[in-house]
């Protein structure tokens, strides 16, 4: 394996750690165990390299912990710039069958007519992209990142009947907001943020998806 190929190799690895990490706390079935989170770089390795270093072959389908009708699709396209044909395909897929969601890891981007196709498939299907980069490391990982949760629509509506407001009083945080990204938060949902304090022990805020 080359320089060049085993970084690439070792890149993935950490990626799709990550994306695993990522749909463990979002709720979705993901294993502790070697053909999951811990799968050595050595066997990951060499099953990239038996399924011919396509990026192809990492795709992955999760199922929620409780609600096994909730899946969601991980794809990684070949292309470094992606064009709007693996769009189309992906979308394709998710409709043959039934999944509504879709995380779409890529190297450099979306070429102007993948992104427009992207912004018109949205209201069909939920389509996230994330670039690799923004992968290497798990943000929420950081000791600067406090423990952040999203609230059920339930507990949503139990904290706004007991502190007696409505959720345009809640401070805000984007949809765009890179954690708010990694837990596929989405407008109107809630985030409990729960942080460290020295003379409190923890407190806990909450902000609004907006």
């Amino acid at each position: 394996m080359s320089l060049d190929a085993a970084e690439e190799t070792r890149r993935l690895f950490r990626v799709r750690r990550t994306v695993l990490e990522m749909l463990r706390d979002r709720g979705f079935l993901v294993l502790a165990s070697k053909t999951d989170l811990e799968l050595p770089y050595e066997e990951f390795a060499h099953k990239f390299e038996a399924a011919g270093r396509a990026r192809e072959s990492l795709a992955m389908l999760r199922q929620h912990r409780t609600d096994r009708s909730n899946q969601i699709y991980v794809f990684f396209p070949r292309e470094p710039k992606v064009g709007v044909k693996p769009i189309r395909e992906y979308c394709l897929r998710l409709e043959a069958e039934h999944v509504l969601r879709a995380i779409i890891v890529v190297q450099a981007g979306l070429t102007p007519i993948a992104k427009q196709a992207v912004s018109e498939l949205q209201p069909r299907f939920q389509l996230e992209l994330f670039h690799e980069a923004e992968l290497l490391v798990n943000i929420t990982h950081h000791q600067l990142v406090p423990l952040h949760e999203v609230l059920t629509p339930e507990q949503k509506r139990l904290l706004l009947k007991r502190y007696q407001l409505k959720e345009t009083q809640l401070p805000r945080i984007l949809q765009t907001d890179p954690v708010a990204r990694y837990y596929g938060a989405t407008r109107g949902q809630v985030l409990k943020i729960t942080r460290n304090s020295e003379t409190a022990g923890r407190y806990v805020t909450y902000r609004l998806v907006v």
